[in-house]
This record gives C-alpha cells, structure tokens and sequence, in this order.
C-alpha cells in the first residue's frame, strides 16, 4: 500500500515537474523566493492595522506575534519533526530518478524533503491570515498564493507532490490553533472580566 502511494507520488511529481516550459521557470523562481513573502505580510499588516474596529491596533499587534509565531513553529516543525525523523530524500536527490528530475532551483538544497516546509509555512499563513482578516477576496487571492507557492517547489524539482500536500496540512493545522489562542487573547479585551470593586459600586 505504501509503495503503491510512493510510487505513485513519484509518476504524479515528474508530471508537474515537466508540465511546462522554461519560459516559466523565471515566475517559479519569483514564487519560491523571499520577495512574495514580504509583499504577503506587509499586506496583511496594512489591512489589518487599518481596520476601524474598537482596540483594532491592539488587534493588529496581537495579529503580528501570532503570525511570527505560528510562522516560526510551522518552519521548526515541518524541520525537526518531519524531514528530520522520516528522512525521506527529495526527488532531486533520489537515485531511482537520476537524470529525470527537471532541477529548475539553483541547488537541490538539503538531503530530505518530507515534508515541504514552503508548503507548510504558505499555507499556515494563508489560513491564519484568513481567519484574521475575514474578507472573501483576500482569502481566495491568500489560498491561491500559497497554492502557486507550493506547487513551485515541485515545479524547482526539489519536492514531491506528497510533500506538498502533508505540509501544507500541517500549517494549516498550526494556523488553526494559533488563530484559536489568539481569538481568545482579544476576546477578553473585547469583553473584560468586572473587577470585585466595578461590582460592589
């Protein structure tokens, strides 16, 4: 059963690794690199800051660490508990397909690749930012992000299409949760506690 899904996994990647031309490869760079993150979180940080809502700045603060911490959990997770432990090798590393992989990325990069921390990171973000936001077009247009992202790392013949998918599950478990924690921080701003003497007055 398991072969099955890997071997499977494998004829599914050298499809999407081959699906287009080089005239592509320069957007798939584009999507793979630091600029997109930048320009995503600086969106969110304008909308969100420019929300008139009551303690929207607070809000907004509480939004950044949520955001930088569900960030930074995703990436040591998807590392340490994953690549590290199941140790499965990226495709471009992987003998049984020498000289098939379409290497588009200027280097491999490291020796194991389940699960896809890109994939794991986008799609994180992408869920805890749409819950944060609450606007229908930036959730279409985040989750299309973190779609073109993660399908760019298969694209760069650096991930399976297996590990997409596994990380892109595990952001957006972390996304979930770190969006709960939140949610209950900035509902107790929204409804403080009475104190003893608001209710002896």
């Amino acid at each position: 059963m398991i072969e099955n899904l890997v071997n499977l996994d494998k004829k599914v990647f050298l499809a999407l690794n081959h699906f287009a031309g080089p005239a592509m490869d320069p957007v798939m760079r584009f999507l793979s690199g630091p600029i997109p993150w930048i320009i995503f979180i600086v969106g969110i940080l304008v909308i969100l800051w420019s929300t008139p809502e009551r303690d929207y700045r607070n809000r907004a603060l509480v939004a950044l660490a949520t955001l930088i911490l569900a960030y930074v959990v995703s990436e040591q997770t998807s590392v340490h508990l994953f690549k590290d432990v199941f140790m499965r090798l990226r495709p471009c590393h992987e003998p049984t397909l020498e000289g098939q992989v379409r290497l588009v990325a200027a280097s491999c990069g490291g020796q194991f690749g389940f699960v896809s921390t890109h994939a794991a990171n986008s799609f994180n973000l992408a869920i805890l930012s749409a819950l944060l936001v609450k606007r229908r077009w930036f959730t279409y247009s985040v989750f299309a992000w973190a779609i073109m992202v993660s399908y760019s790392r298969i694209y760069m013949g650096v991930h399976y299409p297996g590990d997409v998918l596994c990380g892109a599950l595990l952001g957006m478990a972390i996304g979930i949760t770190a969006y709960a924690i939140s949610h209950r921080i900035t509902r107790k701003w929204r409804n403080p506690v009475p104190s003893f003497n608001s209710k002896a007055s």
